[in-house]
């Protein structure tokens, strides 16, 4: 069985609003009944601010009034197989370490790949137009001091990230500009 994310704390809303048996509580959240009994009692976990499993997605309201109502029932975790939004990308953090990467990115970027356009190297590395303009109008802060360096190996994007942002830099081009 698949354990509850934080199951002290599930234990702790479990015990607060519903009235399932020590036994189910227990058995759900995986730990021993006389654990979750010094929960109750306040012996334990007084400081810890209980976790609804039922709005993390965890339980059912109609699984928690199914085992209130059969004391030897017990719950079962809601296991989600839909894992479609795994893959979805959304804003993506760049540590510190690499935030310095993206001028020589950039500057790699505008001489390699000059038909990428700067909305293009904004979506792929994470950067501003503005910081585009400076390296490429030579205005940067440190840009005698620039090295060109790819996006790939400075970690700010995937070789497939890339490709795919050439191939379709390549496809906006019309042919009679190449």
């Amino acid at each position: 069985m698949t354990r509850p994310l934080m199951p002290k704390a599930t234990a702790v809303w479990l015990l607060d609003n519903t009235t399932l048996s020590f036994e189910q509580i227990a058995d759900f959240c995986q730990m021993h009944t006389l654990e979750i009994q010094a929960i109750a009692d306040g012996e334990v976990a007084s400081h810890i601010m209980g976790l609804d499993p039922v709005a993390n997605g965890q339980l059912t309201k109609e699984e928690i009034e199914r085992c209130q109502a059969d004391e030897n029932a017990r719950l079962q975790i809601n296991v989600h197989e839909d894992v479609s939004h795994l893959g979805k990308k959304g804003v993506r953090y760049t540590p510190m370490a690499k935030r310095e990467d993206r001028p020589a990115a950039i500057m790699w970027l505008l001489s390699n790949h000059p038909e990428l356009e700067d909305l293009q190297i904004v979506k792929l590395i994470r950067t501003t137009r503005k910081a585009i303009a400076s390296i490429r109008d030579k205005s940067h802060k440190n840009y005698e001091e620039l090295q060109a360096k790819s996006p790939v190996l400075a970690g700010l994007c995937t070789q497939a990230e890339l490709d795919q942002a050439v191939a379709t830099a390549v496809k906006i081009i019309p042919v009679d500009k190449v």
